[in-house]
């Protein structure tokens, strides 16, 4: 009988001795960067086994040496990791997850014209003035209450557009002083050399006398306002027919 009882004591030690060489219990925490991550799944992938952190991102799992752990949240990217001796021998995990990158939607930009107002138009001022009306007519003033607008004041609205206005007009004049660009020097930049010299044959002291041959022609003026090499070019050699008969 004690033989007996001998022997069951020997299997059930062996077993438990074999049980916890093959399995135990881990413990561990899953955060991110500081901050504790609760209802994130925990998967032992070998077994099978399940189980979900608390609110404290801790959570406990049946594994053994070799085993992968797998930990899946919704909103972090998956994290792996297998089970190896120093790993079993600390029993204290601390699984770092990531965020995912967030995808944004396609976005169609378009682009929209510009709508430029000359602002000291009749037909603006008149929209402006008819706006500010329709303002005080919709905040109409309390007898006996200030509200910090101006009874009968200036129109402040068509003031801003009259000096907008005398603005443009200034930089306008600024711009028609300036000198308008010579005919020999437009010519010389819309026609090199060699349209000079093969094109026309003429020879290099005739072609500064040519070029002011032909800006003695009024034509040539409407060239200074609006003026294509092709439209140069054109001019320049009916010129050279006249030219040549001098």
């Amino acid at each position: 009988m004690l033989k007996y009882h001998i022997s069951a004591l020997f299997v059930f030690l062996v077993a438990q001795v074999g049980f916890s060489q093959s399995e135990r219990i881990i413990r561990g925490k899953v955060v991110q960067e500081q901050f504790a991550l609760g209802k994130v799944e925990v998967a032992n992938f070998n077994s099978k086994e399940t189980t979900i952190t608390n609110a404290a991102g801790e959570f406990s799992i049946l594994v053994k040496k070799g085993d992968e752990l797998v930990f899946v949240s919704k909103n972090h990217i998956i994290k792996k990791i297998v089970m190896d001796q120093n790993t079993l021998d600390k029993n204290n995990l601390l699984i770092q997850l990531v965020l995912k990158p967030e995808e944004l939607e396609e976005v169609l930009i378009t682009t929209m014209p510009s709508i430029q107002l000359e602002l000291d138009s009749p037909y603006e001022q008149e929209k402006l003035s008819e706006l500010a009306i329709k303002k005080a007519a919709r905040d109409p003033k309390i007898i006996g209450v200030n509200n910090g607008t101006i009874e009968n004041g200036m129109n402040f609205m068509r003031i801003g557009g009259l000096l907008f206005g005398l603005f443009a007009k200034e930089k306008e004049k600024v711009r028609k002083k300036i000198p308008p660009i010579p005919f020999t020097s437009l010519a010389k930049s819309s026609c090199d050399q060699k349209f000079y010299t093969e094109t026309l044959k003429l020879k290099p002291d005739e072609i500064e006398l040519f070029l002011q041959f032909c800006d003695a022609d009024p034509k040539s003026k409407t060239l200074l306002e609006s003026s294509t090499v092709l439209s140069m070019m054109d001019f320049l050699m009916s010129k050279h027919l006249e030219f040549k008969k001098l």
